[in-house]
């Protein structure tokens, strides 16, 4: 198991990709966390096998069908144990 970092860049805003993002990584028994930034990006925080990450990472360089993705950034994280995939909501 590992943790990746990423931030999606592009139309990724308003257009259903933390929803989207979070039922696609509990299809897939992922685990970690979605929000918005306030600079227009997503930054997902998610835990899984490397097969199962590059599944996902794959997906989230298309993201669901209104979003325009310009690049994803990705890199390794410490490991964490996530409850779940949540949508973390800015305050």
């Amino acid at each position: 198991m590992k943790t990746l970092t990423a931030v999606v860049y592009g139309k990724v805003q308003g257009v259903n990709y933390r929803a989207s993002t979070q039922k696609k990584a509990e299809e897939l028994g992922l685990s970690g966390t979605v929000k918005n930034e306030s600079n227009g990006t997503v930054l997902i925080r998610v835990t899984g096998t490397d097969p199962v990450l590059n599944e996902f990472l794959a997906w989230c360089k298309r993201g669901p069908e209104r979003a325009e993705v310009e690049k994803v950034e990705v890199k390794e994280s410490k490991t964490e144990v996530f409850s779940g995939f949540k949508i973390l909501w800015n305050e």
